[in-house]
């Protein structure tokens, strides 16, 4: 079967030629296991992984230029002040763009959230080049998905929580809901409009949107069920018919322990998980298969906290056959890393976990 023909039988719950596969890795490690195997570049590597999915980067930034700060901390695009940090390991790096300071910690009133000055604008960025990038990824018949990167893609607690700071924020659902709420809906509309032009500019050519918010900690949400359905519910649901607007299927990845939410995300018309975190509290991925299996397709699962970083290839493949049989039955399951993978994990786990995916993850076999 051709990738968007496999892809699409997925979704729809049934079972293609074998489960689809999708790849997340740091820049770094892509780069040391394309070093590894001989190849020049990227696409190189996913053709010899038979990754069935394609990113577009999304329309690059073209506004007004970002603050740089004494300290050597740059604003990104919502005045949140990052520096660079490189994470190093025995055979590469990872550079990360980490937040230094919360520039609306300190507000102590709605009005002065309200005065703050530096609330991005959709039209600071350049929507002419997710043409270009959707007629690229068509090229080699994959399915097109937009996910944008770590600090702009579709979310609402995450930017609330980069501005707010992580505590504050979730203070602020008990003690100051009315400036919780005006946050998480100035961030919203800033992403329905960002999102809607994106989609726009791609006439058709994106298949999956894919929203990323945390809504978890390794053992269960960061506020209760009912704070997420008066918060944030609203703004996913919005997003979510946004892309349906737009024929689009719509994922959202999560970390953490979010079962007591999956219901209302199924209800919000979500058709993707990812990633079905398996070293959190109550996320058994058999029991939401089970649950949840006829009416949402299952992205992810794969151990990037113990087995890819410090179990044996047999360790990995071991796994990737438990996930083909927990999750693989019916259609509705996508091989793919519960997050990037990361520099900690050794080359031949990352070959071992690809053949593997192309070793166990066929329907039919005898």
């Amino acid at each position: 079967m051709e990738s968007r023909d496999r892809v699409f039988a997925a979704l729809a719950h049934r079972e293609p030629d074998r489960v689809p596969i999708d790849m997340w890795a740091t820049p770094a490690v892509s780069k040391r296991v394309q070093t590894h195997l001989g190849f020049s570049n990227e696409e190189q590597l996913f053709d010899h992984f038979d990754v069935d999915f394609r990113y577009i980067d999304g329309p690059p930034y073209v506004g007004p230029t970002l603050a740089q700060h004494d300290n050597g901390t740059e604003d990104d695009h919502w005045g949140v002040p990052r520096v660079k940090i490189e994470i190093a390991a025995s055979e590469n790096s990872s550079v990360y763009q980490e937040v230094v300071d919360f520039p609306l910690r300190d507000a102590k009133t709605l009005d002065e959230v309200r005065k703050y000055t530096k609330w991005p604008d959709p039209d600071w960025f350049d929507y002419d080049a997710v043409r270009r990038q959707v007629a690229e990824a068509r090229e080699k018949n994959k399915v097109v998905v937009f996910m944008g990167d770590r600090k702009n893609r579709c979310a609402q607690l995450k930017p609330a929580m980069y501005l707010r700071g992580i505590d504050q924020i979730l203070v602020d659902l008990a003690l100051e809901p009315e400036i919780a709420q005006y946050i998480f809906r100035r961030v919203a509309d800033f992403y329905l409009e960002y999102v809607r032009r994106t989609l726009e500019a791609a006439d058709g050519g994106i298949d999956i949107f894919f929203m990323g918010d945390d809504f978890g900690t390794q053992k269960g949400l960061f506020m209760s069920p009912d704070m997420w359905r008066q918060f944030l519910r609203p703004g996913v649901e919005q997003f979510i018919a946004l892309g349906k607007q737009f024929e689009c299927r719509v994922a959202h990845h999560s970390c953490g322990s979010i079962k007591a939410i999956i219901p209302d995300l199924i209800d919000c018309g979500l058709d993707i998980l990812n990633p079905i975190q398996p070293d959190v509290h109550d996320m058994d991925r058999c029991d939401l298969k089970r649950r949840f299996g006829q009416q949402l397709s299952f992205h992810g699962s794969i151990s990037i906290q113990k087995t890819l970083p410090f179990g044996t290839p047999d360790d990995v493949r071991n796994e990737v056959k438990e996930r083909f049989e927990s999750l693989g039955p019916g259609g509705g399951f996508i091989f793919c890393t519960a997050h990037n993978i990361q520099a900690d994990t050794p080359t031949e786990n990352v070959v071992a976990l690809f053949d593997a995916y192309r070793e166990y993850g066929r329907y039919g076999r005898s």
